[in-house]
């Protein structure tokens, strides 16, 4: 890998990590599933970079808990998503894709309990989380609706400054 693609990845990596703490008194309203979509597609072959950087702060930070085991799985699957439909170009798809991500995102996260406590544990996190889920899912439509448009604009520049 370049030296540009892997300060590139650092940066996206802080960028991601950064937001996540600055709106970690928020419940489940985070800029994360917006700009790992726009990295995505501005930056699809970083982005796994990116993510694992993102996820290791994350662990460091508040510990390598059975919550983190979620995060390994849930970003890269939500940058799958975006890979996938990476052709569109309607915005109203986007809000849909990431108001759907938020409200599965707890129903994802529970997976890992069920190793840990079986189907009841899985289930009663689930459900516990709905409402957490709903705040999800309206901050992602939110975001998406607002930002994707502007920063959408701002990697895109930056793209071309890295010559990537």
């Amino acid at each position: 890998m370049q030296l540009k693609r892997v300060v590139l990845c650092g940066f996206l990596a802080a960028i991601l990590y950064l937001q996540q703490l600055v709106l970690s008194g928020l419940p489940n309203i985070e800029l994360c599933s917006l700009l790992i979509m726009l990295f995505t597609l501005v930056f699809p072959k970083e982005t796994p970079w990116t993510i694992a950087v993102f996820v290791l702060l994350e662990g460091i930070t508040w510990g390598f808990g059975t919550w983190w085991v979620g995060y390994c799985y849930i970003w890269p699957i939500l940058a799958g998503i975006t890979w996938l439909c990476r052709k569109n170009t309607d915005l109203l798809i986007w809000v849909v894709i990431a108001g759907a991500y938020g409200l599965v995102f707890g129903a994802l996260y529970a997976i890992p309990y069920l190793f840990v406590g079986g189907w009841t544990a899985a289930f009663s996190y689930w459900i516990a989380g709905i409402p957490f889920d709903l705040a999800h899912c309206a901050g992602n439509v939110v975001s998406v609706l607002l930002l994707w448009k502007p920063f959408f604009a701002v990697l895109t520049r930056l793209k071309k400054q890295f010559n990537i």
